[in-house]
């Protein structure tokens, strides 16, 4: 496998920049919550001779192509196999109470589109599998088996924001009584031959469908609410975190965490603001940066990101 082919990091010297104030001083430990192949960690390690990076992944493939890449730095690249929930854990499995950086680089990595027999493209024929962690959990699979109508409905809508979802579920719902879905290919015939061939012309019709799938397997908006508090906490006074999020509903469950951790506590009304109610943190950046147009061209799967990240400036009392 070519690594260097199929993985480019995204936004990476934009991460390094707004990271490395935080990072670029002896005994700083940067959590990669999401570490997929190591490309950001790598080039951290690279960057600052004092860091150490606890990279934490759910997929053991992942983990393994990590560690055979970053072996050269030793013991200064940690790894937990772990969702990223499990964030606070992690960081004290590894002896630390809290760290000077945490990054998150969400969605699905390059590893898991990129082989076939993940299940996670609509363009390749493949097992309807999706998990990210193939050691545990349901598959697409299970998902489409399943769930009732209007639950297949809600997922199309809520986590793919599909205009189409109650025709695709009831297209799923008569496909299955017939025999199993149990392959990509099955799932995109079915639902193109449910979409208007003017909708067709618009995008591929199986894009959002594949997204809430991949959603719901690996609740991943359920676990990044829970991830985002608890990465908060954990990083110390001067240290940041950063957020590259993929699709609109990741991103807002970000927006809305570091809004919250950046806006005052004082109750209405307060003649002013006393020491205790002022914000934790601080954005860095005003609303989301995107990748620059010539990254965006070279690189196609920089093109929907959105980058947020906020430094913690004091600790409550």
């Amino acid at each position: 496998m070519d690594i260097e082919r199929i993985h480019t990091p995204v936004m990476l010297d934009r991460t390094v920049e707004l990271l490395a104030p935080a990072l670029d001083r002896p005994g700083a430990v940067l959590v990669d919550a999401t570490l997929g192949m190591g490309g950001h960690t790598r080039a951290f390690l690279e960057r600052f001779p004092g860091l150490t990076v606890i990279g934490l992944d759910r997929d053991t493939d992942a983990l393994a192509i990590a560690r055979e890449r970053l072996a050269p730095f030793g013991d200064r690249a940690r790894f937990v196999h772990t969702v990223y929930d499990g964030i606070a854990r992690a960081i004290r499995s590894e002896g630390y109470s809290e760290v000077q950086g945490v990054l998150f680089d969400l969605g699905v990595s390059s590893l898991q589109l990129d082989r076939a027999e993940r299940g996670f493209a609509y363009s390749k024929d493949a097992p309807l599998d999706m998990r990210m962690d193939s050691t545990r959990g349901r598959t697409a699979a299970d998902v489409i088996a399943e769930a009732s109508e209007d639950e297949l409905r809600r997922i199309f809508q809520d986590y793919g924001e599909e205009k189409l979802s109650a025709r695709y579920a009831r297209a799923i719902v008569r496909a299955r009584a017939e025999r199993p879905i149990t392959r990509s290919a099955e799932l995109v015939s079915i639902i193109t031959d449910a979409t208007p061939v003017a909708v067709q012309r618009q995008g591929h019709p199986a894009k959002r469908v594949f997204q809430a799938l991949r959603i719901e397997v690996n609740e991943e908006l359920s676990v990044l609410e829970r991830a985002m508090p608890a990465a908060l906490d954990s990083i110390a006074v001067g240290g940041r975190i950063l957020v590259l999020a993929y699709q609109s509903l990741e991103d807002r469950i970000v927006k809305r965490s570091l809004q919250s951790a950046s806006t005052s506590s004082a109750p209405p009304g307060l003649p002013m603001e006393l020491p205790e109610h002022r914000p934790q943190f601080k954005v860095l950046v005003r609303g989301a940066e995107l990748a620059s147009e010539a990254e965006q061209e070279a690189n196609p799967r920089a093109k929907p990101v959105r980058l947020r990240a906020a430094e913690r400036v004091r600790r409550p009392s």
